[in-house]
């Protein structure tokens, strides 16, 4: 029996690696670093940067999903944008920082008495991955503790994903106390066309009804303002725009101390996973210190959250499948 050979065969045979090549270039990270950032782009499009200098804390800014949508807010790296609120002036995009350690506040940035600074002391890139060491500094000049950052990016099967590991350590002759209160601590800001229905104040301070379309969820299915101040191993805030639905969920790895944590999750746009604000999220007003944490002098303590940038809502994104892999080490 002949076996008859397409003319096309060898075409096709020689046009494979490059079609295959062109796949896994689509998904490649490259990390471009500057004097006072990181550029990470993913298949040759800008996903975030990552700005350590000129700031009072380092912060990933914008945040761009795969077909070009903003889901961050611009304020207050740009100013006057059009369908933006200018509340909260410290909510810088996506950033790590807490708002009592050592009774000073690293969260605010209102430049009181009790101010404190996050310094970028080295930044470096390695395996994909930007490597930064930072110092918190107190108004005095004096450093309270440093972080080792490691933030991670990658493009996966309908969305991309953003790792942030940080391990928190304090200096050798004293300990560290991240205080009770629910200003911290892993955080994002999201645009306004992302939030469900909610108040605000407009420019002339009276308060504006804003009908969005969005929703916040937990595993527990609780949402919108019933997942503010609840334990959960996850929260996804999604909502449509231009006939599609973006999601940001994010994940609280197993590892970390208190898990599942509590959410500051707000309808107006906050989005942030706090491990230390018990007595605020539980309402011990007999109990101020209840959520304290201290690292002994000389100790460290390392937090690992996941954001994940999907399409559709919780169910289409499989979430809590998604949150599975990232506990199983995926």
């Amino acid at each position: 029996m002949k076996i008859r050979v397409s003319p096309l065969l060898p075409l096709l045979c020689l046009l494979a690696p490059a079609v295959a090549l062109r796949a896994a270039s689509g998904n490649d990270v490259k990390l471009t670093t500057t004097d006072d950032r990181v550029r990470v782009e993913i298949g040759g499009q800008l996903f975030t940067e990552y700005i350590f200098k000129g700031t009072p804390k380092p912060y990933l800014y914008p945040i761009i999903a795969a077909d070009g949508t903003e889901l961050m807010r611009h304020y207050p790296m740009k100013k006057n944008v059009p369908g933006e609120v200018s509340d909260h002036p410290h909510h810088r995009s996506l950033w790590f920082t807490h708002g009592d350690v050592n009774g000073l506040d690293f969260w605010g940035e209102s430049g009181g008495a009790k101010q404190g600074k996050i310094v970028s002391e080295k930044v470096a890139t390695a395996g994909g991955k930007i490597l930064a060491s930072n110092k918190w500094v107190g108004p005095d000049g004096t450093v309270h503790l440093t972080d080792k950052t490691v933030i991670t990016a990658r493009a996966v099967a309908g969305g991309r994903i953003l790792d942030y590991e940080v391990t928190l350590i304090a200096p050798a002759d004293k300990p560290v106390v991240f205080g009770d209160t629910k200003e911290g601590s892993m955080a994002m800001r999201l645009p306004l066309w992302m939030t469900p229905p909610h108040s605000y104040s407009g420019a002339d301070k009276k308060k504006v009804q804003h009908e969005g379309l969005g929703t916040i969820i937990n595993d527990s299915g609780q949402t919108n303002d019933a997942t503010w101040g609840k334990k959960s191993e996850w929260v996804d805030y999604y909502a449509p725009k231009d006939g599609k639905v973006y999601g940001i969920a994010m994940f609280d790895h197993p590892s970390n101390p208190r898990h599942p944590t509590w959410w500051h999750v707000r309808s107006y746009a906050l989005f942030a996973a706090n491990p230390f604000g018990q007595h605020d999220f539980e309402n011990l007003k007999d109990q101020p210190k209840a959520g304290d944490m201290t690292i002994p002098a000389g100790g460290s303590v390392t937090f690992r959250w996941r954001f994940y940038f999907h399409m559709g809502d919780e169910k289409t994104a499989k979430i809590a499948e998604r949150f599975k892999d990232y506990a199983a080490g995926k």
